[in-house]
């Protein structure tokens, strides 16, 4: 088994290029299809959010007998370079533009940054809770299409419950420290008072629900939701004594519209210039606060360049973020304390499953020698022999069997100097000192 992470985020690269490498929902069953069709790999989980898009992946077994230190790090380079080749050719970018915004692990550094993500502390919002969750998503998608097996899942299924134990047993989580809780405290700022204000929400996925929340906890009254599918709109809008419209209805909402806060999976913009510009007509210039929390963008970045119009995209609001993150800054370092714990015990388990592979190996030969010898004992009775004899013979031979290959072992251990596997084995068969003569 071997892990690999192969990731761009936000501290990586800006909202520009992230949004050039985002997995809709609608395209990660064939980008998975996909990559699990690349050679080698055996497992596969994409996790792709407005901060990062990460391909976690897992190689098939291979016998490294002979092979140097030097040439399995080579055939790391080369795997790591294939997923970013594939990464650029599928999304029609040229693999310079990712270069220097691409970072890689491998088996224990994947587990432990997959843990770090899954607890919030590698998102810009240090303990948002919200990227627990996308990371489940990710991983049942996976678990659906039949491409995640053992390996990603005790990585994948360690970090769940180290995230969980994060959140139970830090502060990391108390204060309401989110995306959509930045989103609404810029509004506060720009506007004081929310109350008189209204509100455009476009999308109705968790985090549209997340800032209709924290709004009316401000005081906003006047909010529309508005969605590609009416009902989903209306479930969001009846939460908050809202109103719920269809996209197609944005226009004449845009109108009245004081604050827009959009966070949708479109991977086109569902916001332009013009239609801005036409409702700042009609508002007579009233100025408008435009919050984009969607990768890729879901309003135009020329809105920006419009007089009255404000636009914030998510990396926008990342000094609002920091602000509201230094009461988690204790948090955080008890969390790196459980993480650091939850990676030594991964590594316990996966040695343990080592172990237990080893020793079937070793059962298997053992069970091997014998029937092969009884076989030939229950020969010799038949053609009558003495059963003493022959009895004596089956143990003689399964003995010789059983300690021909580790006396090879030592005796050549012992000429090239090995003295620590003469004591290994000394250990493993309860020799004592009287044992070796």
């Amino acid at each position: 088994m071997a892990l690999v992470l192969v990731g761009i985020n936000h501290m990586t690269a800006n909202i520009a290029l992230r949004e050039k490498v985002a997995f809709p929902p609608e395209i990660v069953g064939e980008a998975l299809g996909q990559v699990s069709a690349m050679a080698g790999v055996d497992e596969v989980v994409i996790v792709s959010t407005c901060n990062r898009t990460e391909l976690y992946l897992s190689y098939k077994s291979e016998k490294a007998n002979g092979r140097s230190e030097g040439e399995e790090n080579r055939q790391l380079i080369e795997r790591q370079q294939a997923v970013v080749d594939w990464l650029g050719n599928y999304h029609k970018l040229d693999t310079n533009e990712l270069t220097e915004s691409i970072y890689f692990f491998g088996d224990k550094e994947v587990v432990r940054h997959l843990m770090k993500v899954a607890c919030g502390l590698d998102s810009m919002v240090l303990g948002e809770p919200q990227i627990l969750g996308q990371i489940k998503s990710a991983f049942a998608v996976s678990r659906d299409l039949e491409i995640v097996g053992a390996s990603l899942g005790k990585a994948f299924q360690a970090a769940f419950s180290i995230a969980k134990e994060v959140r139970t047993d830090t502060a990391i989580g108390e204060n309401p420290v989110s995306v959509a809780y930045a989103a609404v405290t810029l509004a506060e700022r720009i506007f004081s008072n929310l109350a008189k204000l209204s509100v455009l929400l476009i999308g109705a996925g968790r985090t549209i629900e997340l800032v209709a929340r924290h709004l009316v906890e401000k005081g906003a009254s006047s909010i529309v939701v508005a969605n590609r599918t009416l009902d989903n709109a209306l479930e969001i809008a009846a939460k908050f004594d809202a109103h719920g419209v269809l996209l197609s209805d944005i226009p004449e909402q845009l109108i009245a519209a004081d604050i827009v806060v959009s966070s949708t999976n479109s991977q086109l913009p569902l916001l332009g210039k013009g239609a801005v510009e036409r409702a700042l007509k009609e508002r007579k210039h009233n100025p408008m606060l435009l919050i984009d929390l969607a990768v890729p963008r879901d309003i135009e970045e020329e809105v920006g360049e419009v007089a009255d119009a404000y636009l914030y995209s998510v990396d926008d609001i990342s000094e609002v973020i920091e602000d509201n993150v230094k009461s988690r800054a204790e948090a955080a370092v008890q969390a790196e304390s459980i993480i650091e714990r939850g990676v030594e015990e991964y590594a316990k388990q996966l040695r343990s499953l080592n172990a237990v592979a080893t020793l079937r190996a070793f059962r298997d030969k053992a069970d091997g020698i014998r029937d092969q010898e009884l076989q030939r004992a229950l020969k010799s009775l038949e053609k009558g022999e003495s059963p003493d004899a022959v009895l004596e013979s089956l143990a003689r031979a399964i003995t010789n069997k059983l300690t021909h290959a580790p006396s090879v072992q030592m005796k050549k251990a012992s000429s090239e100097g090995r003295d620590e596997l003469l004591e290994l084995t000394q250990e493993l068969f309860d020799l004592g000192e009287g044992d070796q003569n």
